[in-house]
């Protein structure tokens, strides 16, 4: 199947993207075919076209999600500058989630960033409601002390202020 279509597929993702994407979309698309083996019907071509396209449109949004993402940090940190004191407690922030977990830094930006109720975050965490209530709420402690740390660094006994 492979040798058979290769140049097709490919030659399709090129007449629409750039030949790097369109060499990398070839092989999501086998790779897909490979998965999906006992899916792909007698007549393959068609099917790999289809898949292309579906690898393609995923390629797109990710590449548009992540031009407006780096557009609203821009934004962000812009707007954050021009507010002086306020950037010095963004960049705070910004540090003391550098420091966070992964699981921690999920937890709160699945509710903070994105806006999701606990029940939806659970959801998309993987993990039951009060796992993630637990979760969230042990992240936001560890967040705020990091924060005391940046916030507060020359208070003598600042270690003993932590909370674990």
């Amino acid at each position: 199947m492979f040798r058979d279509h290769y140049a097709a597929v490919r030659g399709y993702a090129l007449r629409r993207t750039s030949p790097e994407a369109a060499q990398d979309a070839a092989a999501e698309t086998f790779l897909v075919a490979w998965r999906r083996f006992e899916h792909v019907p007698d007549d393959a071509r068609p099917w790999l076209l289809g898949v292309a396209r579906r690898v393609l449109a995923n390629e797109r949004r990710s590449t548009k999600r992540g031009a407006a993402l780096a557009q609203r940090l821009a934004l962000t940190e812009v707007a954050t500058r021009s507010l002086g004191e306020a950037a010095d407690e963004a960049d705070a922030v910004r540090r003391a989630l550098g420091r966070l977990s992964e699981r921690d830094r999920e937890a709160l930006t699945l509710v903070a960033w994105h806006g999701l109720s606990g029940a939806r975050a659970a959801r998309a965490a993987g993990c039951s409601r009060s796992a993630f209530a637990v979760r969230l709420h042990r992240a936001r402690r560890r967040l705020a002390a990091e924060l005391g740390r940046d916030l507060a660094p020359d208070i003598p006994n600042a270690k003993s202020l932590e909370v674990t």
